[in-house]
């Protein structure tokens, strides 16, 4: 069942909103989607904070991570 709600928006976020509404949408689908895009982006970006600090909490990682660098240097033409 839809809810209905009361937002109050400022400048930008009303420029926000036109700019979704210029491909067509309502603007109640336009502010659907947005919170439905943000709250995706959120949680992405929630699962790559916590596998970079997995990675970082890897000590065998870190090791294969320092010897690839390593490798990498030597690798690097003479200056």
């Amino acid at each position: 069942m839809a809810q209905a709600i009361s937002v109050r928006l400022d400048d930008e976020a009303e420029r926000a909103l036109r700019s979704l509404q210029q491909s067509g949408r309502s603007r109640s689908d336009a502010i659907r989607s947005a919170l439905v895009d943000a709250a995706a982006r959120q949680g992405r970006s929630s699962q790559l904070a916590a596998e970079s600090a997995a990675l970082e909490a890897d000590d065998e990682d870190r090791r294969e991570m320092l010897a690839v660098a390593e490798m990498m240097d030597s690798l690097r033409a003479p200056r």
